[in-house]
């Protein structure tokens, strides 16, 4: 009988489906890069999902994020994006935690409920954090690399962490990860050299008093577009839905 993931078990059968929707997939980061990992995996049957971000829907998020449009600006990201997986597939169950996810709150997250784990974010300590807590469990994680100042998508590749070449983020995620004795990290990253933002904005996602903060911050925005995360999320995705669908 037909229905909504019909044509995608034509690919991995029917017992693939029986596992993905089956599956717990935590996504740590519902950005550009997580919302459209999160939305091809809602669109290829995955049955649990637990989204964890703390930022709300700002307009400068509109050139790029999947869950931005001007009715969601002011949203909690994770809310729109709950609401996106349930009109997709209402039956998929989702669970939202609206907070940044760091070594301080790690011990509040089920671990071991999870399928597999996406890491979406930016942040170096709490992408470490993150990964050691998934090696240690043997639950299987993939990492992206950066993804900001890029102009061609056709340049992500997948592999290992210590296979990378060019990316600022993974070359200090190979030397950290060797120092905590991680062997192995499958991750997203581009070859493509990083282009120079032309000019500093401000961030109107981020608010502070302090005026060095805001400088600091300013310097830090990196320019993106709708076709260089959306790759790196689709690209995810995929390898998500093989892995989960192998039973691997």
């Amino acid at each position: 009988m037909l229905n909504q993931f019909s044509r995608t078990e034509l690919l991995i059968g029917k017992e693939g489906m029986e596992r993905l929707s089956r599956a717990r997939v935590a996504v740590f980061g519902i950005g550009g890069v997580g919302g459209f990992a999160v939305e091809a995996l809602a669109r290829s049957g995955i049955g649990s999902f637990v989204l964890v971000d703390s930022d709300r829907v700002c307009l400068s998020n509109l050139n790029r994020q999947i869950i931005a449009t001007r009715s969601t600006i002011g949203q909690y990201k994770v809310d729109a994006m709950e609401e996106r997986i349930h009109d997709i597939n209402p039956e998929a169950e989702t669970e939202t935690r609206k907070c940044f996810f760091l070594p301080e709150n790690a011990d509040e997250f089920d671990f071991q409920s999870y399928s597999y784990i996406v890491d979406a974010m930016d942040t170096v300590t709490a992408k470490l954090e993150l990964i050691s807590r998934a090696k240690k469990l043997n639950i299987p994680i993939i990492s992206c690399m950066g993804a900001g100042n890029k102009l061609d998508p056709t340049q992500f590749r997948v592999d290992d962490i210590y296979n990378t070449t060019v990316c600022p983020l993974a070359r200090i995620m190979r030397r950290e990860c060797r120092k905590r004795g991680i062997k192995e990290l499958k991750v997203v990253f581009s070859t493509e050299e990083c282009v120079r933002p032309i000019a500093a904005i401000g961030d109107d996602c981020k608010s502070s008093s302090d005026e060095s903060e805001k400088n600091r911050r300013r310097r830090d925005i990196p320019g993106s577009t709708a076709f260089v995360p959306s790759v790196a999320g689709l690209i995810i995705a995929g390898e998500v839905v093989r892995d989960l669908a192998k039973g691997e």
